[in-house]
């Protein structure tokens, strides 16, 4: 069946990246004026291509053969790693001048990595997840070590590529043994064939394989060895976007190829597995996050911690799971970014002031700034009534559902535990004394991020009903 102009328009999105892509490279090339042209263009794309995916959530098509779907899931996956990357992009203009290095591919590479998520979220074929993937990995790894003249952003650089492609080979291998098993790269024929192919040892095999290399994507233990490392030594606001829209499109990726058993109520024989990962994520995460100093280091540990409450749902494996696991990501999204924020705000020259003293009295410094740092570590710590209480809320309940109350329970209790690290900041920032005299400059595009962001997590937090009734209609 020939398809129309109006579900081609659908693809609008990553055709507004694409070439959003084209048209900085040549700006970076011929103009002088990039610095200041490139970070309103890429504003420009996300924001527009944001927009345009949540007015067409509801048409939701697969194109070109069954190899790349439209609307729906992808649309919403979408709308949050452009305005997620806008908010990155707002955060770096001035950040990148203290961080000491400006290039024109830093946009160009920021583009190309939300285009290689989005192509990961919409895929119908397993060889669309790889070309995705690659897209968006290759693109980290750059920007690791974007600012090549230190020791630390090139450290990091080096160990996320060499273990991102150890990842790659888990991914590839678990690709071709399920081709192997099935004789198909259709995502579809998958999920309508699941149980069959359960029946046979090397499609489990090639599936297992292929989790595994989503959980290195995804910061889950005992796969998580590169994050510290890499969150600190990057730039703050590349680590802001690694911990989230990055782990959003990993996500996005399993939360397809276990459709089966989340959509469908096939069985759930990856129970065990993902069990295992969050127990080990959510309890290691939070103990370790207990004694780093570091702020970004800190987050690096929360994130994996994070890792593992989002991996409760896909151990529950139903529906209602998946939809909280959608919630989770959208909530910790703007959560994070507006913590990376303000740490980039307050980060000195050469990496200085990430440490948690470098914010004792942040209070008398810039009250606006404190009280923003307060609500994104009450909401990461899932206090109520903010977005990361139902974040939890969610996929705690979806564990209960399944007979998995036990591992609720193991999420109770890392998340009183995380309490101790969050509420620790805040303690720093209104009850001890400064110990570092520094002027604090704040621009106001960064400040407009920290805002957004903030608003993002109360909203979320005080009307979740109206995120959820969405996410659940999308993925009817």
């Amino acid at each position: 069946m020939p398809l129309n102009n109006f579900e081609y328009l659908l693809l609008m999105p990553q055709l507004i990246i694409a070439a959003g892509i084209i048209m900085s490279v040549v700006i970076e090339m011929t103009s002088k004026k990039s610095e200041l042209i490139l970070p309103w263009l890429s504003i420009a794309a996300f924001l527009s291509a944001a927009v345009y995916s949540v007015i067409n959530m509801n048409q939701n098509f697969t194109l070109f053969g069954g190899m790349i779907e439209v609307g729906g899931k992808p649309a919403l996956f979408n709308f949050l790693f452009n305005l997620g990357a806008a908010l990155v992009v707002l955060s770096s203009v001035d950040y990148l001048k203290k961080y000491g290095t400006y290039y024109g591919e830093y946009y160009i590479l920021l583009q190309s990595s939300v285009l290689g998520m989005m192509v990961m979220a919409g895929a119908k074929d397993i060889l669309m997840i790889f070309m995705g993937l690659e897209l968006m990995s290759i693109c980290f790894y750059l920007l690791a070590g974007i600012n090549r003249k230190k020791l630390s952003a090139n450290e990091a650089s080096m160990k996320y590529f060499l273990l991102g492609a150890f990842a790659t080979g888990f991914i590839v291998y678990g690709i071709s043994l399920i081709y192997g098993a099935t004789g198909s790269t259709s995502i579809q024929n998958i999920i309508e064939n699941f149980s069959l192919y359960t029946s046979n040892i090397i499609f489990i095999l090639g599936m297992v394989i292929f989790l595994i290399g989503f959980s290195f994507k995804i910061a889950a233990v005992p796969f998580h060895m590169w994050v510290p490392d890499v969150y600190q030594g990057s730039a703050t606001t590349v680590a802001s976007l690694m911990s989230t829209t990055g782990k959003a499109g990993a996500f996005s990726v399993l939360l397809l190829v276990l459709s089966a058993i989340l959509n469908f109520n096939a069985v759930n024989i990856f129970s065990p597995y993902f069990a295992a990962i969050a127990t080990l994520s959510m309890l290691l995460g939070s103990i370790v996050a207990i004694s780093q100093n570091n702020l970004k280091r800190m987050l690096a540990y929360s994130s994996i911690s994070h890792a593992g409450y989002m991996a409760i749902g896909l151990a529950a494996g139903n529906s209602y799971s998946a939809a909280g696991i959608i919630f989770y990501l959208s909530a910790y999204t703007f959560m994070n970014i507006g913590a990376f924020t303000v740490i980039s705000i307050v980060e000195g020259e050469n990496d200085s002031r990430t440490e948690l003293n470098s914010f004792a009295g942040l209070n008398n410094k810039n009250p606006y700034l404190a009280a923003s740092m307060t609500l994104f570590m009450f909401a990461l710590a899932g206090i109520p009534p903010l977005a990361g209480f139902f974040g939890k809320y969610y996929v705690f309940v979806s564990a209960i559902q399944t007979n998995l109350t036990w591992l609720a329970l193991v999420g109770v209790l890392s998340s009183v535990i995380s309490v101790y690290f969050y509420i620790r900041v805040v303690v720093y920032i209104y009850f001890k004394e400064a110990i570092e005299d520094y002027k604090l400059s704040v621009s106001g595009l960064s400040l407009t991020a920290v805002v957004i962001s903030a608003l993002l997590v109360l909203v979320f937090g005080i009307f979740p009903d109206t995120l959820m009734n969405v996410i659940l209609s999308v993925l009817k």
